[in-house]
């Protein structure tokens, strides 16, 4: 066995693939896989090629991460950049609608409302001491004007000739004519006094059109006048009304459906002061204690 490995490098093993006496660690002519010469139609794969791989590979998985991230962080704050009402419960945005519109000084407010009289179509401006704009009943239209306690009503010779239509004749089509387009004071002793204020009052208004009916559930962020808003929702499905509440500065209720389908109501121009004055005698008619019956 001693001659077998005589003149042998120490580790050369007879029958090597490198012929005997080699070591192939120390062979000038050997080249490990990661350095030889490329064949044809190969590309050396080096360490410094498999690290720079490495990292483009990584490079839209970070990126995708990343947006993951923002898109989650997004996603969980809805409320970001808005007044904060839509973060709080059902019955705190209802009642924060409520203290905004009892403080505020004037608002907007059109739609319809039906009632068991009928259906009407709104459109006044009002504030505390008194209310201007149009009311529409069936096919007629008249306006109405509060001042503190002066109410005026203001309409055409058509709805003043239809008022008493079982007395109606050429004589009250006369007075009618009279009547027409001038500003009309409602005494305050009229049985219609009472009913045509209600149009002009703002807090009774409020309080009467803005109630919603069963237990509270939000609902889904829209909407109104391109202003953000979360919905308050009474009954299953908002059966027992809507209520749609900014989300942007004070939170206002801009939108109300009423229960029952009893009408749509619109709310905006909230604090924006109006003048309110008395119309000049020359345009008013004043029959004293009773409107006029044509």
């Amino acid at each position: 066995m001693r001659g077998a490995f005589e003149g042998r490098p120490y580790g050369s093993l007879p029958g090597s693939v490198d012929g005997p006496g080699r070591v192939p660690s120390a062979d000038p002519d050997f080249a490990p896989p990661t350095s030889r010469a490329p064949t044809k139609g190969r590309v050396p794969v080096t360490t410094r090629s498999l690290s720079v791989r490495a990292r483009r590979a990584a490079l839209p998985v970070a990126l995708c991460a990343g947006l993951a991230t923002a898109v989650t962080a997004c996603a969980s704050d809805p409320d970001e950049g808005t007044n904060g009402v839509g973060r709080l419960s059902a019955t705190d945005i209802e009642g924060k609608a409520r203290t905004a519109a009892d403080g505020a000084d004037a608002v907007h407010l059109s739609g319809t409302l039906v009632s068991k009289g009928g259906s009407y179509k709104i459109d006044m401006r009002l504030k505390g001491t008194g209310a201007t704009g149009t009311v529409t009943s069936k096919n007629t239209t008249f306006g109405l004007l509060r001042v503190g306690d002066e109410l005026y009503l203001k309409a055409d010779a058509g709805f003043w000739a239809h008022r008493d239509d079982k007395h109606a004749d050429s004589g009250s089509a006369a007075a009618a004519g009279k009547l027409d387009d001038k500003y009309v004071k409602v005494p305050s002793g009229d049985p219609s006094y009472q009913e045509l204020r209600g149009f002009t009052d703002k807090s009774a208004l409020l309080k009467g059109m803005l109630g919603l009916q069963g237990e509270l559930s939000k609902g889904d962020r829209s909407k109104v006048g391109g202003v953000g808003t979360i919905r308050v929702k009474a009954g299953e499905d908002g059966e027992g009304g809507t209520l749609d509440v900014s989300l942007q500065g004070t939170p206002y209720p801009l939108r109300f459906e009423r229960a029952g389908g009893a009408g749509v109501l619109e709310l905006g121009d909230w604090n924006q002061d109006f003048t309110l004055a008395a119309p000049s005698k020359d345009a008013t008619v004043d029959y004293g204690s009773r409107l006029p019956k044509t």
